[in-house]
């Protein structure tokens, strides 16, 4: 019952983005092309949010995937959308800067 609501409540051990990407993990960031443009994660795919469902194609169901946006809504929404889509491994990365120095 607790690790349901510590699942729900999304509080647990923190994610080691790190470790992700050296399993081979995709950053997709979710923002617009123009706030892409402004500033983002070396190697990152960028899918807006509201073409993921229009691009799956480009995203790989066999690779672990990591969203980002500016602040972690967009991201949070992706993944879900994503997880619903089956995809098996998905995270929500939140703020790109923020995700970018933790992988660093």
């Amino acid at each position: 019952m607790i690790a349901a609501i510590k699942k729900i409540l999304g509080i647990g051990p923190a994610t080691d983005y790190k470790a992700l990407m050296q399993k081979g993990a995709v950053i997709i960031d979710v923002r617009t092309k123009g706030e892409y443009a402004g500033g983002h994660i070396k190697g990152s795919l960028n899918i807006p949010v509201n073409e993921i469902s229009n691009q799956l194609s480009k995203i790989s169901k066999d690779k672990i995937i990591i969203t980002c946006c500016a602040s972690g809504m967009r991201s949070g929404s992706a993944k879900s959308m994503l997880k619903s889509k089956g995809y098996p491994e998905v995270y929500n990365g939140g703020p790109w800067n923020s995700l970018q120095r933790k992988i660093s």
